[in-house]
């Protein structure tokens, strides 16, 4: 069993910056496929960014490359997004999942733990 715990969310302007974090607790941390989803408000939850147990591949949905960075810190048990020049069509609430299948891909279904959510809001 596997308990995410994210953080960092809150209230930022348009073209701003802030980074998540997901503490996860237990010793196979390492051998998770980690991710970031994120559902807005009426909409369907949507992948975000996966990173491989290893940290050596990563994964962005279009609308976020080159602004979302996945990372992880294997002996911390933690993994973090850093959002920079976000945008108001980036608020949601940010979800933190984990996989125990290493090709996991962008399904939601494939992800066995979820964190409880932080919420993202970015104002115009």
């Amino acid at each position: 069993q596997v308990q995410l715990v994210e953080s960092g969310g809150g209230l930022v302007q348009a073209g701003g910056s802030l980074r998540l974090s997901c503490a996860a607790s237990g010793r196979t941390f390492s051998s998770y496929t980690m991710a970031w989803f994120r559902q807005a408000p009426g909409k369907e939850r949507e992948f975000v960014a996966r990173i491989s147990s290893s940290g050596g591949r990563t994964y962005y949905v279009d609308s976020v490359k080159g602004r979302f960075t996945i990372s992880r810190d294997n002996a911390k048990n933690t993994v973090y997004l850093q959002m920079n020049s976000l945008k108001p069509e980036d608020t949601a609430v940010y979800y933190c999942a984990a996989s125990t299948t290493y090709y996991a891909g962008s399904l939601s279904k494939n992800y066995n733990y979820w964190g409880q959510g932080t919420q993202v809001t970015v104002s115009s």
